[in-house]
C-alpha cells in the first residue's frame, strides 16, 4: 500500500446551502476512505460554495460555515473515518473578528490546522479585498510522514506569494484549493502555471478545483496533479463530478500516473459551460422548467438546445409568436425546432395584441417595430407567470454590446440568458458544432440547418434583416472584441485597418447601449471580459471613444 494514496473531490457546491455542501463532503469523504484514501482534498469555499460575496459578513452565516466544519470532523469520527486527514475550503474568522477565505485541515475529529488565503483577487469578477482580510501564516502538514504544502487558488498566481514561503519546508506535496472560474483558454493557462510551481519546490503540485454554475459564473473542475518535473500525471475531467486517486511517490521515486482525460475541444468546453451555467441557475434557484419564444433564426435555436441539454427537452417551452411580417419558413422552422427537441411547443400569434394597441397609440417606424418585440415579452411573462416556468433570454453578446435589441421584448426579458458571453459569430460556431456532436453518436441534430444557414432577421418590417442596420457580423465582431475584450481606443482600432466610419457607428453604439446592458439577465460569463461586474462603466457618462476636432 502507498504511503500516501490522495483523493481529489471535485465537487458542485450551492452558495448558502451549508447542509447540502456538507452531505456532499461526508460522501466524498466516505468514498475515499473506502477506495484507500488517506487524504481528500476539497475546492476553496466548499462549506459556503463560492463566491460568498457579503454573506461573507454576516455573523449567523459564519456561524453557521464553522458549525459545518465542527459536524463534520465529529462526523467521521463518530463513522470510525477519524483516520482520515480532511483538507477543505471553508469560511474563517480571523482574530480581529474579520472574515477570511478559509482552509482547515481536519484530522482524528478535530481542526488540527488552518490557513487564510493569502492574496486576495480584486480585478475582473473578483472583489475579495473588499470582503476577507488576508492570511500571513505558512501551512505545512505531516499525513503518513509526508509533508504537504496548502495554499488557496491565487496563492499560486502572485510571484514571491505563499509558495515561495515553502522553499525551506522540504514539501513532499503542495496542495491547492481552488475556486477558478471557467474561461477559454484558461485550462493551459493553470496547468503550465502548476507546473512552474511544482518546478519551484520541487515537489508535485495538486490542483482541485470545483465545478459548476453560480449566477453568471461557471466553474469547469478539470482537476489535474502534475509532478515535480511538470509532466501531468492526472487530470480529471470538466463539468462533471470527479474524484481522482493518486499514490505521492517516495523520495527520488518516478511518479506515478494516473488516468489523464483527454481535453476536449474549445467549442466542446464554451458549450458545456453555458449548459452548465444554465442547468445549476434553473435548479438551484428552484426551477423545473424553461420557455423562451422561437422565431426559427439561430439565437433562440441554440438557446433551446442549450436548454434541452441543460433540463431535458420535455422540460423546455417554447413558444412561436407571428405577426404578419413573419416569414413561413421562421414558423416551420421553429417548429422542427421543438420537435427535434422534444419541447412543449405553442403558437400564439400577435397582430390582435399588436392592433388594440395601435388603436389606443398609433404608432409608426420604430416604435411600432419595437412594440411587436414587447408584446411578445409581455406574453412569455405571462405566461411565466401562470405555469412557473423560467423564461429565458436568447439575445447574444454582439446585440448586447451595440443595443441591438429592443428592451423588454422576448429577447432581453426573463431570468437568465445562456447566449449573453457569445458573440454571433460564436453563436453560430456553436450551433454546427453541436449539430456535429450530436451525428458523431448516431442522434437527430437538435438545430434545423435552416436556422444556421439563414441571413438573420427580427422580422419586425418587411424585408428586414440584421445587416441593414448593423455592419455583417464578422466584422462586427471583430471590432468589438478589439473595443470591449481588449479595450483598444478608437485611435488603435484605426490604426489596425478598420474603417473609420464602421469603427465610430460601433463605437457609438457600444458607448450608448449601457443603459440596456444593466438591465439585462444575467448569463454565464465564457470569455476573458464579460458584460457585468468584470466590465464596470458609468451609464450616465459623456466620455466617447473620438479623435478631438
Amino acid at each position: 500500500m502507498a504511503d500516501l494514496k490522495i483523493a481529489l473531490a471535485q465537487i458542485n457546491t450551492c452558495v448558502g446551502d451549508i447542509a447540502g455542501n456538507t452531505a456532499l463532503v461526508l460522501d466524498r469523504c466516505r468514498a475515499s476512505h473506502a477506495l484507500g484514501a488517506h487524504l481528500v482534498a476539497f475546492p476553496e469555499m466548499t462549506t459556503t460554495g463560492y463566491p460568498i460575496e457579503d454573506l461573507a459578513l454576516r455573523e449567523s452565516f459564519q456561524r453557521a460555515a464553522e458549525g459545518a466544519v465542527q459536524d463534520i470532523a465529529a462526523t467521521l469520527h463518530a463513522e470510525g473515518l477519524g483516520s482520515l486527514t480532511v483538507i477543505l475550503g471553508t469560511l474563517g474568522v480571523n482574530t480581529e473578528g474579520r472574515p477570511t477565505n478559509q482552509a482547515v485541515v481536519i484530522q482524528h475529529g478535530d481542526v488540527s490546522a488552518r490557513y487564510n488565503k493569502h492574496h486576495l483577487p480584486n480585478y475582473g469578477v473578483f472583489d475579495e479585498r473588499r470582503i476577507f482580510a488576508p492570511g500571513e501564516d505558512r501551512c505545512v502538514i505531516e499525513v503518513n510522514g509526508k509533508r504537504v504544502g496548502l495554499v488557496i487558488c491565487e496563492d499560486i498566481w502572485q510571484d514571491g506569494g505563499p509558495v515561495s514561503q515553502m522553499d525551506d519546508a522540504d514539501v513532499n506535496l503542495l496542495l491547492v484549493l481552488n475556486g477558478s472560474p471557467f474561461e477559454e483558454g484558461k485550462g493551459h493557462i493553470r496547468t503550465e502555471l502548476a507546473q512552474r510551481r511544482a518546478l519551484e519546490v520541487a515537489a508535485p503540485v495538486a490542483y482541485v478545483n470545483m465545478w459548476g454554475g453560480q449566477d453568471d459564473l461557471v466553474f469547469d473542475g478539470h482537476s489535474f496533479i502534475v509532478g515535480a518535473d511538470g509532466r501531468l500525471l492526472a487530470a480529471a475531467p470538466g463539468f462533471t463530478d470527479a474524484l481522482v486517486l493518486w499514490d505521492v511517490p517516495a523520495d527520488h521515486e518516478t511518479p506515478p500516473a494516473s488516468e489523464v482525460t483527454a481535453p476536449l475541444s474549445e467549442d466542446a468546453q464554451t458549450y458545456w459551460a453555458c449548459v452548465t451555467g444554465l442547468r445549476d441557475y434553473v435548479l438551484k434557484n428552484g426551477f423545473t422548467s424553461v420557455m423562451l419564444g422561437v422565431s426559427g433564426g439561430i439565437d433562440s435555436a441554440l438557446t433551446a438546445a442549450m436548454g434541452a441539454d441543460a433540463i431535458g427537452g420535455e422540460n423546455v417551452v417554447g413558444v412561436s409568436m407571428p405577426s404578419e411580417y413573419s416569414s413561413e419558413h421562421s414558423k416551420d422552422d421553429a417548429a422542427d425546432l421543438a420537435k427535434r427537441l422534444g419541447a412543449d411547443y405553442r403558437v400564439q400569434p400577435i397582430a390582435r395584441m399588436v392592433d388594440a394597441f395601435q388603436q389606443e397609440l398609433t404608432l409608426t417606424g420604430v416604435a411600432e417595430e419595437n412594440l411587436q418585440a414587447r408584446v411578445r415579452g409581455v406574453i412569455l411573462m405571462a405566461i411565466s407567470n401562470r405555469e412557473g416556468h423560467m423564461v429565458m433570454a436568447p439575445g447574444n453578446k454582439s446585440e448586447l454590446a451595440t443595443g441591438y435589441a429592443t428592451i423588454y421584448d422576448a429577447g432581453s426579458i426573463g431570468g437568465f440568458a445562456p447566449l449573453k458571453d457569445l458573440d454571433k459569430s460564436r453563436v453560430w460556431d456553436l450551433a454546427r458544432w453541436r449539430n456535429s456532436y450530436a451525428q458523431s453518436r448516431g442522434e437527430i441534430a437538435p438545430i434545423p440547418e435552416n436556422s444556421i444557414t439563414k441571413p438573420p432577421s427580427a422580422e419586425l418590417r418587411p424585408g428586414q434583416l440584421d445587416q441593414d442596420s448593423l455592419p455583417p457580423y464578422e466584422l462586427l465582431d471583430e471590432v468589438l472584441d478589439a473595443y470591449v475584450e481588449h479595450a483598444e481606443g478608437r485611435a488603435e482600432l484605426l490604426a489596425r485597418g478598420f474603417d473609420e466610419r464602421i469603427v465610430d457607428k460601433v463605437l457609438s453604439l457600444v458607448d450608448r447601449a449601457e443603459w440596456k446592458r444593466r438591465q439585462y439577465p444575467p448569463g454565464p460569463k465564457v470569455t476573458a471580459l464579460a458584460f457585468g461586474r468584470d466590465r464596470r462603466l458609468p451609464i450616465t457618462s459623456r466620455w466617447r471613444e473620438r479623435i478631438e476636432e
